[in-house]
């Protein structure tokens, strides 16, 4: 039991109805959580309101409830507390309930369009190996030192994460690799949390249908730097102009990285190739599995972020050269018939093309790229024509299929696809909506040396069809073609 003027530590208070003086059991915003002796908070979310369901958590046993609005019927022995913001006000309570654990730790936030889960994930894996107990939150899984967690959002609800990094603190864990999307910090998921640092990779087009506008997008990115104290670091991606903007106002320590333009902690790419990345970091040479330009930006924030957490320049090279791809970037398989398929997550316009550059820039054009690729139900439509018409212009061959359309029809999705393909490329277009269709028919027309890019879903090992999600694993799919025609 914890009481509740102690978890309101921080909390700005706008009026309370009745004590704060009293034992809080445990702290939901899902009032068909909520049991005996528990603490409601009233989310205002763009789904549902939470104030609709403050009755239902008092009839479940709630005796606080914190919300935005007062109800006009108080009931007696329930203590109410009006903040100007639930869900800040939730994130801070979260981190005061479970003891503040992100102080207890060295947490470092990734931000950005691209590559999150990349740099994330691979932190994590180096820290590891350097022989460290490290923590991950990210899209693809959670990790609490060995033990694995399954993820639901690329940033979880803020009782959520202070809930795993309790358990983190809990094991002895001395770093945690956390993603920090956009949606996360506009939520206020991230509030309340002391982070050691802060990463920021780029910006690209997405998200446009929750944030309106690029500037928004861009400027709810910089509100989670605006943040950082003086003692964090703040590394920021300069080839990409958002980088800089990125720093402006932050009280942190500023670094830059860059491959093209002058930085902190520079990259040359001296090989690409499917083998990996021949890399100069700074005045040393690293060789690398990780493959593609995109994926040198990557591997420059991983040596950049090591290096300013304390570990030394030669263990992290050493280090670097050791890391494994991330399941779902860049994921690749080869036949017996020499035919390689890549899976990818690239599902905005910006990482369709890195992705499809990369695999240009190493195929010696013998060989055909036919591309696999859709677009999510119920999220930003502008950019279908822009997946449309990068993957004709870029690929020999495309296939436009069904990604997750959610509640969409899913040959809607793929008429705003079509759109952006110009004409001298519809010959080069398929359109198969079933996407298990669309991967074998992708196999079928391969020959020899030709290459296969699947994109979009990655890591994922579902399809979300009207509100219900299937088994579907683009690279266990493939394999699966891939040996059929080897028989």
């Amino acid at each position: 039991m914890i009481v509740l003027k102690d978890i309101l530590y921080k909390v700005t208070i706008n009026a309370v109805v009745g004590s704060t003086n009293i034992d809080i059991g445990a702290i939901d915003f899902d009032s068909r959580n909520i049991i005996k002796g528990d603490l409601f908070v009233a989310i205002s979310g763009h789904v549902a309101n939470g104030h609709h369901f403050i009755d239902a958590a008092i009839k479940n046993g709630a005796i606080g409830v914190i919300c935005e609005v007062l109800p006009k019927n108080l009931v007696e022995g329930v203590t109410y507390v009006e903040v100007d913001n639930s869900s800040r006000a939730l994130a801070v309570m979260g981190s005061n309930y479970y003891g503040t654990p992100s102080e207890n730790l060295k947490l470092v936030g990734v931000t950005g369009t691209n590559g999150k889960t990349t740099v994330a994930s691979l932190l994590y894996q180096l820290f590891k190996k350097a022989g460290y107990k490290v923590g991950l939150l990210s899209t693809v899984k959670i990790m609490v030192d060995n033990t694995e967690y399954k993820a639901t959002h690329t940033t979880p609800d803020s009782l959520t994460i202070n809930k795993y990094l309790k358990e983190m603190n809990s094991v002895g864990v001395e770093f945690c690799f956390m993603e920090v999307s956009s949606h996360g910090i506009h939520q206020y998921r991230t509030e309340g949390l002391h982070f050691e640092g802060g990463i920021f990779t780029n910006l690209s087009h997405d998200h446009l249908d929750y944030h309106k506008t690029f500037a928004e997008y861009r400027d709810v990115k910089k509100v989670f730097f605006d943040g950082l104290s003086e003692k964090a670091f703040a590394l920021v991606n300069v080839d990409d102009k958002n980088g800089l903007v990125m720093l402006q106002n932050t009280r942190a320590r500023k670094f830059t990285y860059a491959l093209k333009g002058y930085a902190d902690y520079k990259a040359q790419i001296l090989e690409n190739q499917f083998g990996g990345l021949l890399l100069k970091v700074n005045d040393s040479e690293v060789w690398t599995r990780l493959i593609g330009s995109f994926n040198a930006y990557n591997v420059l924030a991983i040596y950049a972020t090591a290096e300013l957490l304390g570990l030394e320049k030669v263990e992290i090279l050493r280090l670097v050269s050791e890391l494994d791809n991330v399941s779902g970037r860049f994921q690749y398989v080869i036949s017996d018939e020499k035919i390689t398929a890549i899976i990818d997550y690239a599902h905005t316009p910006d990482a369709l093309k890195n992705v499809l550059e990369t695999v240009n820039s190493i195929r010696t054009k013998n060989e055909e790229l036919i591309t696999v690729v859709g677009c999510g139900g119920d999220r930003d439509k502008t950019k279908r024509p822009k997946m449309g018409h990068i993957a004709s212009a870029l690929s020999t061959k495309v296939i436009f299929t069904s990604d997750n359309p959610r509640s969409e029809v899913p040959e809607e999705i793929l008429k705003d696809i079509e759109e952006g393909v110009e004409p001298q490329n519809y010959k080069k277009t398929l359109t198969i909506v079933d996407r298990k269709q669309a991967i074998k028919t992708a196999c079928q027309l391969a020959q020899p040396n030709d290459i296969i890019l699947i994109a979009g879903k990655g890591h994922e090992a579902y399809q979300e069809v009207k509100g219900k999600r299937f088994d579907f694993d683009d690279y266990k799919i493939v394999q699966e073609f891939l040996k059929q025609m080897q028989k």
